[in-house]
């Protein structure tokens, strides 16, 4: 099975990528054939600093390595590696209507928050689309929020192959992942853009202190309280073990628990989790050449990939490039 993910070069990664995606990532490269690539392309709609932008695309790549991704199981590389994958977004844009990237949750979320639109987070689906077809994925993982983009990449595949009259474009499904929506420290979705995030690798006391700051309701210590309501349990949940949750919850209906208990408990757990992680990252820092090394030979094999699919569209709507 193919699996295909990206995720943005666009700031410190968090808790929300990494729960609700690259968890699942690492854990579906031991029976897949996994591609995983840094959205660098994606992250210029609001990174446009060069260094800063070169600066994060490392900085992704190390953190994938410090969680445990295998460079001899899964495929790490870099979108820009892969330039192919912008002239088939080109070629979506010549059958996709208007209308349909008008409909993209995403844009209207983010135009609602203020955020000025420009054409690149406007067109933002076709190249996610491009992403996704150019490896003829069989499956792409996704929170419940991302699932719109896979539909729309379904569509544009459908409008490719039937406007040309050939199945050129193999049509991805969606795997859902656990984590559906992780909350930030102000109960929204966690998110760079937000504000609102817990960076995987801040220093222990930052990442505590960023913690004790999830907003939470105003019920009375000894009250019982409601875990499935909670910003502090909703991530616990997904970062504990099943017994760990099972006793938290129990705690949170009994009352006698301030919340102020329950997120140095979470506390505990991503350092728990992270702090493994954030010693290999040490590692991976000092030796940026092996790092690049993973990049290039995976953005060799995924660009293979892509040259092959992009041979079948450019025969199928008359595109000719010559031979170099």
């Amino acid at each position: 099975m193919r699996i295909l993910s990206g995720i943005q070069s666009s700031g410190k990664l968090h808790l929300g990528n990494y729960l609700g995606a690259m968890k699942q990532h690492i854990e579906l490269q031991a029976e897949n054939e996994c591609f995983f690539f840094i959205a660098n392309f994606h992250a210029l709609t609001t990174v446009q600093d060069a260094k800063v932008l070169r600066d994060n695309t490392l900085d992704v790549a190390i953190d994938y390595l410090a969680l445990g991704l295998d460079p001899h199981k899964a495929n790490l590389f870099r979108q820009s590696d892969v330039p192919e994958v912008t002239e088939l977004a080109w070629i979506l844009s010549t059958v996709t209507g208007k209308g349909l990237l008008e409909r993209a949750h995403s844009y209207k979320d983010k135009v609602d928050k203020g955020i000025e639109p420009s054409m690149g987070l406007f067109t933002y689906p076709l190249l996610m689309a491009a992403d996704i077809l150019i490896y003829r994925s069989d499956l792409v993982p996704v929170g419940k929020d991302q699932v719109q983009h896979i539909e729309m990449t379904r569509d544009m595949a459908g409008y490719f192959n039937n406007k040309f009259g050939r199945e050129v474009l193999k049509l991805p499904a969606v795997k859902l992942n656990d984590a559906l929506i992780v909350p930030g420290i102000d109960g929204q979705k966690m998110s760079k853009s937000y504000g609102n995030a817990i960076n995987l690798f801040d220093p222990p006391k930052e990442t505590r202190k960023r913690i004790m700051s999830i907003r939470t309701d105003s019920t009375p210590v000894e009250a019982p309280k409601n875990p499935d309501t909670c910003n502090v349990f909703a991530i616990y949940k997904l970062m504990a073990t099943p017994e760990e949750v099972a006793a938290l919850r129990k705690k949170y209906l009994a009352g006698g628990m301030g919340y102020g208990e329950a997120k140095s408990l979470l506390a505990d757990v991503v350092e728990r989790v992270l702090g493994p992680a954030r010693e290999r990252r040490e590692k991976l820092v000092a030796n940026a050449s092996y790092v690049e090394d993973v990049l290039v030979a995976a953005g060799k094999r995924a660009r293979s990939v892509a040259n092959s699919v992009m041979a079948d569209v450019r025969d199928a709507c008359g595109i000719v490039v010559s031979k170099q």
